[in-house]
């Protein structure tokens, strides 16, 4: 990936990634975790100026940023938008959204809501990016997973749905692009208090249901998830594809 901007030192020196649902949380983490390693950061979210705070974060880091104001379910502009990057060998195939209710009360809208979102964009958002990486016989696609993507969890039968979802994609995924070049794997992280659990987390009684099955006995740091996301996206994890990397405390464990 030699002649791109960016600089000299870091995992992934002088590379181009994206990262979607960039405007916040862990997308806002995970950007600004792939520019500590010199990657240069194409940033997609609908909120333009939350997105240009962190682009000027990014290029104080001594790499590129370039904002993409797009909503990633317009399936066809987001495609668009990725053709038109200079480069890309990375994806953090991040947005998404929650909206947690009771099995019973799920309705139609909210169900199609959350799955356009979490599985339907998610889909074409890798597709166009694989395609790009196909062609230059090299990538890594990281696709924003959940615990929720391996255990069922209260309040989050639609979510838990799109979840598990993402991961047999990603294990498909990585099958069909297997001898490409292209990797592709799944970050699972546990309960981060980000501005789309937060107020859920301040519940007691879901705050307590959290802190019993998160063995370390706290919450995760949206740090710590960048962090596994970097290593996936890296030449560290050369020989990793196809799997999921939880970041769950040891929920999963018991």
């Amino acid at each position: 990936m030699g002649g791109q901007a960016g600089r000299d030192d870091g995992a992934l020196a002088g590379r181009w990634a994206l990262v979607t649902g960039a405007s916040q949380g862990l997308g806002r983490g995970c950007a600004l975790a792939l520019a500590d390693e010199g990657a240069n950061v194409a940033l997609m979210a609908r909120n333009r100026e939350k997105l240009e705070v962190l682009a000027g974060e990014i290029r104080d880091r001594g790499v590129e940023a370039r904002v993409l104001v797009r909503d990633v379910s317009e399936i066809d502009a987001a495609a668009a938008d990725i053709a038109d990057l200079p480069h890309l060998d990375v994806l953090v195939n991040n947005a998404g959204t929650n909206a947690p209710q009771s099995f019973l009360d799920v309705d139609p809208e909210t169900f199609d809501r959350v799955a356009n979102l979490n599985l339907r964009a998610a889909f074409f958002v890798a597709q166009a990016a694989a395609r790009r990486m196909v062609e230059q016989g090299r990538g890594s696609i990281v696709n924003m997973s959940s615990q929720a993507g391996h255990v069922g969890l209260k309040l989050r039968t639609v979510y838990c749905a799109t979840k598990f979802a993402v991961e047999g994609m990603s294990k498909a995924m990585a099958v069909d692009l297997a001898g490409t070049g292209v990797r592709v794997n799944c970050v699972a992280p546990t309960f981060v208090r980000t501005e789309m659990t937060a107020a859920q987390l301040e519940q007691p009684e879901f705050r307590d249901y959290v802190d019993r099955n998160i063995l370390l006995g706290r919450l995760a740091e949206v740090s710590e998830v960048a962090a596994a996301v970097v290593f996936l996206a890296s030449d560290r994890a050369a020989m990793v594809t196809g799997t999921s990397l939880p970041v769950d405390g040891g929920w999963l464990a018991h």
